[in-house]
């Protein structure tokens, strides 16, 4: 099927405005008036027969009443004002992600752009539902593969790594958004990670401790469900589903939009990624906007920390283009942009059609420009290098506290209530921590340690026998599941009020407290797991309110920023 219409004719161009619907629809005949929709196949056509070598149109009998009303209709028709439909795909490339918004109609357009999407099926490691009603956690991986580019940027047989990663966080009131970068020099541990292989069997992939996160994907057959169970391991976020894409989508993309605004605040001339620009603001796109999310050696300390500022830099002006009204409001550049990024993208079989893409943006596209912050994983050097830059290690304390703000849904910016939003459907979750508390002396609990802290355990048992008067509490010795992300309070339904004081001596969040079904002993004991999250003894391990100082953030709509 031609799902570009006359072949002299640009696609971009076929897109109209139907005065009856406000809408923009796909106009395959040149000389055909806007229609309401494109008809399925099976729908009505009409009867086209050969003159000269040409296709003519046999018109098909109308009525005297049929042309009345259509004459009237041509007289009394005015333009209304576009709906704007938005929808949003996420696609990546060495960067990360931009926001398609636009309308997209018709069958022929829906069989266009489904075609241009590739699926992996990361099995249990996404969420099968494309929406939810609580917060969404979306994966956008930029991967450096050099698959289908020959060697026009290097090393052509690579396979590909997560060169780029950033775990978009949706609020759950859809009213704010955050992009947390992830370095990909971050030492950090690889989980075990079944793949589903071509003939449909599954291969476990064995984990690896104290490696670069990069190597989540690609390094011996990893996919991008490795690179989700990845950052599960390290944050304690569920990740719901993935999108991935390669160098060509930012080329593609920044072209399609007709440019990308950048600012730098001191010439740049770097022969590594081949970009050479003055001081000052620039209208980028193709080679050049690549080059400039790829540039690191001539700015900052030349590490990937200061490519991901520039990467910050680059969405943030690509957001504010893809929602400003240019781009709404003009068919031709979303067709361009909506062929480049499907044709880019790769995502977890859940979300992999245009229609399911498409409910997902419905969901999500609310945020607006200024309450969507990007964010670095904060991170120092890793003291076991021999050279600084060369790897790093997440910063104690401050990137537990980052993450346990995005499990909390607690945005890094201030944020203002909708106001007049409607309440929540359904029947709240109960409140576990509210309720009455059972005095210290009744509290009876087993700790065990999957910090990754040596003798975080005990250390907390002193805590609470010497502070808080907890004398029946014991040491579980290491968890048995090793390390985990977040500490959790298991207890039995009988024991809630042991819960809910242990919770709040400890400042541990609702998210923390997981009731079981059936009562215990009078003795026994709850499970206390320390995690990650746990910064040292009688220290809340709930997320804070506002950001550690001293993070790098910066927010979507912020025009200021300059690549230093």
């Amino acid at each position: 099927m031609d799902t570009q219409g006359h072949k002299d004719i640009d696609p971009a161009d076929q897109w109209v405005l139907d005065p009856e619907t406000g809408s923009y629809v796909l106009r395959i005949d040149p000389d055909e008036r806007p229609s309401p929709s494109v008809p399925a196949q099976g729908g009505r056509r009409e009867r086209r027969e050969q003159q000269g070598g040409r296709s003519a149109r046999t018109p098909t009998p109308e009525s005297s009443a049929d042309a009345s009303n259509r004459a009237s209709r041509r007289r009394k028709a005015k333009p209304g004002k576009s709906r704007k439909k938005k929808v949003l795909i996420w696609t990546s490339a060495s960067l990360g992600f931009v926001l398609v918004a636009g309308s997209i109609g018709g069958y022929l357009v829906y069989q266009h752009f489904n075609n241009n999407i590739s699926t992996v099926d990361v099995g249990d490691a996404g969420n099968k539902n494309v929406t939810a009603d609580g917060p969404v956690n979306i994966l956008v991986i930029g991967t450096d593969s050099r698959e289908g580019l020959g060697k026009e940027y290097g090393d052509a047989g690579s396979v590909g790594h997560a060169d780029t990663t950033i775990l978009f966080h949706v609020s759950k009131d859809r009213t704010n958004a955050t992009a947390l970068s992830i370095p990909r020099d971050l030492v950090t541990d690889i989980p075990d990670c079944p793949t589903k292989q071509k003939d449909g069997s599954t291969k476990v992939v064995p984990g690896e401790q104290n490696v670069r996160f990069n190597t989540s994907l690609g390094q011996a057959g990893r996919d991008p469900g490795c690179t989700m169970r990845a950052v599960k391991a390290l944050t304690g976020v569920s990740v719901d589903h993935f999108m991935m894409a390669n160098f060509t989508a930012v080329k593609d993309l920044s072209s399609a939009v007709g440019g990308v605004d950048i600012c730098l605040a001191k010439p740049i001339n770097d022969p590594k990624s081949h970009l050479n620009l003055g001081k000052g603001h620039h209208k980028v796109s193709g080679d050049d906007a690549l080059a400039f999310v790829r540039t690191r050696h001539a700015v900052g300390f030349g590490g990937d920390l200061d490519r991901i500022k520039l990467q910050q830099q680059f969405l943030g002006s690509m957001i504010r283009q893809m929602k400003s009204g240019d781009t709404l409001t003009s068919p031709g550049k979303l067709w361009k942009l909506a062929n480049a990024a499907t044709k880019a993208l790769t995502v977890d079989s859940a979300i992999g059609s245009i229609s399911k893409l498409s409910d997902l943006a419905k969901d999500l596209s609310a945020v607006d420009t200024k309450n969507i912050t990007f964010a670095t994983v904060p991170v120092i050097d890793n003291p076991a290098d021999g050279k600084i830059h060369k790897t790093v290690i997440l910063t104690p304390g401050k990137a537990q506290q980052v993450f346990s703000m995005v499990r909390s849904d607690i945005s890094l910016t201030a944020v203002t209530k909708k106001p007049g939003a409607p309440a929540a459907s359904g029947t709240p979750a109960p409140d576990k921590l509210a309720g009455t508390k059972a005095p210290a002396s009744q509290v009876r609990v087993k700790v065990f340690n999957g910090s990754g802290k040596t003798g975080a355990a005990q250390a907390t048992i002193v805590w609470l026998q010497n502070n808080k008067a907890v004398n029946r509490s014991s040491n579980g010795g290491n968890a048995p599941a090793g390390t985990v992300a977040t500490t959790t309070l298991a207890y039995a339904p009988n024991q809630a009020d042991q819960a809910r004081a242990l919770a709040a001596m400890m400042g541990l969040p609702a998210s923390a407290l997981q009731p079981g079904t059936v009562d215990a002993a009078a003795k026994a004991n709850m499970t206390l797991t320390l995690g990650k999250d746990f910064q040292g003894a009688g220290t809340p391990i709930a997320a804070p309110t506002t950001a550690p100082e001293g993070i790098q953030k910066v927010v979507a709509d912020d025009k200021s920023v300059c690549a230093k």
